[in-house]
């Protein structure tokens, strides 16, 4: 049966279900409250310089193909992908860590670090393979309604690496404090502590060094570009700066929301924005969760994110740059066990103009940098411009070079921003974490236990944070919606 349904939110999850549940046969209409689409994924242009505001790596190629691939396309329908070569650096205080595009390279450089390293790196990231394997072509497509869903003959025999730690894995084969924190960096897409992560997560690992990374050529919102496309090829009505105002039941029937306060009826309503926000549209005795629950859980951090264009193009760096030179122990406490404005926090630089030169003008340089911090700080411009001096000042120190007067201009983003343009939770930037008790059926339900014909999808449900897992997302509830509801 053809079901009107209505999508709060137009982020990669929003657009991925709004896709699925076209193909099915149904009336699908977008609701997003800012003037683009994309959620996080919006592109900011100013002066011929491009950047991506949200998600900037392209990692898991496969999901991305896959995807497109259920609906007869692929991805260079749509976009030009690059793989990166170097895929990115990292800087220490007293060296510099090249991470090469394919494995040999990788195990060289490991190798320069700490003789013998290349050896148990070989056998980490088969292992990290073969949990690639099952997580992302079982575990991660489980609608997370059941703990039985986790039950296979695949990850019985595995289940001490959900109790053992990614962090104790690595330390165990590796003594380098570098090559620690290298292999350690790809579970802060989780949004968790690596010694907060089961050990099954280093399918990350797997993610990073077996599959590379890559760059769509125009940025990351060129994916967007590509899915508000399919969507519309496929019927998706999609219509921006359109804010839903409320989520209305009757009976405990979802049954219309309204939207710049106007009433439109929905046989099913989906919702893809925060989803401590979206139980706010609801009346109190709807939601499924309390706000104590929220406080209690983990979230993934918030951003303190510039924007920076150069006159000129800039040494010493590649398209992704991590800058580790200090201590990364001290850092991670301050996110997650007592959150605070860090002291000396890690930060991350990403110049796409390096290899892709539609995203600045000639001879100049388009500058993201980001530092991770806790949600829900107090943001101020004070605080803004102290840290923008802080980063930028061992920005010039570790890569040998004067920048500060090469800086035509610079926007800062970070907590008050993600909650004015996203209603983000606590100002977060990355969703709920994926620690061990907060994985597929322990996170939030993608179908409301309270409300019928109510679904959400995104990085607080399942399967959790990051653009593949978006995408992943947007499946699973499609999936759910045509068995429940048609």
């Amino acid at each position: 049966m053809r079901k009107t349904i209505s999508i709060i939110g137009s982020g990669f999850s929003a657009l991925s279900a709004s896709c699925y549940l076209a193909k099915a046969g149904h009336s699908v209409s977008i609701y997003e409250k800012n003037d683009t689409v994309g959620g996080r994924a919006r592109q900011f242009k100013k002066d011929g310089f491009t950047f991506d505001i949200g998600p900037s790596w392209y990692w898991m190629p496969d999901i991305f193909d896959k995807f497109f691939n259920d609906f007869g396309k692929s991805t260079s329908d749509y976009y030009h992908l690059d793989k990166l070569s170097p895929a990115y650096k990292i800087f220490f205080s007293d060296d510099v860590i090249t991470i090469g595009d394919h494995m040999d390279q990788i195990c060289e450089e490991f190798e320069r670090i700490e003789p013998g390293s290349s050896v148990p790196l070989r056998t980490f990231i088969s292992r990290a393979q073969d949990h690639y394997n099952i997580a992302i072509n079982k575990v991660v497509l489980k609608p997370g309604l059941s703990p039985f869903e986790l039950v296979t003959k695949d990850t019985i025999t595995r289940v001490d690496r959900f109790f053992r730690t990614i962090s104790s894995d690595i330390r165990k084969n590796f003594k380098n404090p570098k090559l620690i924190s290298t292999l350690e960096f790809p579970v802060l897409f989780l949004g968790a502590k690596p010694n907060q992560t089961p050990s099954f997560y280093s399918f990350m690992n797997f993610a990073d060094f077996g599959l590379g990374t890559w760059h769509p050529k125009g940025g990351m919102y060129e994916i967007v570009n590509a899915m508000k496309s399919l969507a519309e090829s496929l019927g998706v009505t999609i219509r921006t700066n359109c804010n839903v105002e409320k989520i209305n039941v009757e009976h405990k029937k979802a049954k219309s929301i309204t939207v710049n306060g106007k009433s439109i009826h929905s046989d099913i309503i989906l919702s893809g924005a925060d989803y401590h926000h979206s139980e706010t549209l609801l009346d109190e005795n709807y939601r499924q969760y309390s706000e104590s629950y929220w406080e209690s859980k983990t979230f993934a951090p918030s951003s303190l994110l510039f924007y920076v264009g150069f006159n000129q193009k800039l040494k010493n760096v590649e398209h992704h740059n991590l800058f580790f030179d200090t201590d990364f122990e001290n850092h991670a406490e301050e996110i997650y066990d007592n959150p605070k404005w860090p002291k000396n926090p890690l930060f991350y630089v990403n110049f796409p103009s390096v290899t892709d030169t539609s995203m600045a003008p000639d001879d100049c340089e388009t500058g993201f940098f980001l530092i991770p911090i806790a949600p829900g700080l107090e943001d101020t411009p004070e605080l803004r411009r102290y840290y923008f001096d802080l980063i930028i000042n061992r920005f010039e120190l570790r890569t040998g070079q004067n920048v500060k007067a090469q800086i035509l201009f610079k926007e800062s983003y970070c907590v008050n921003d993600f909650i004015e343009d996203y209603n983000s939770y606590k100002g977060n930037a990355y969703g709920m974490a994926n620690t061990l008790m907060q994985t597929a059926f322990l996170r939030p339900k993608l179908k409301s236990k309270k409300v019928n014909g109510l679904y959400f999808t995104g990085q607080l449900t399942v399967p959790g944070p990051g653009v593949p897992p978006a995408l992943i997302s947007g499946k699973l509830v499609a999936e759910l919606i045509q068995k429940n509801e048609v």
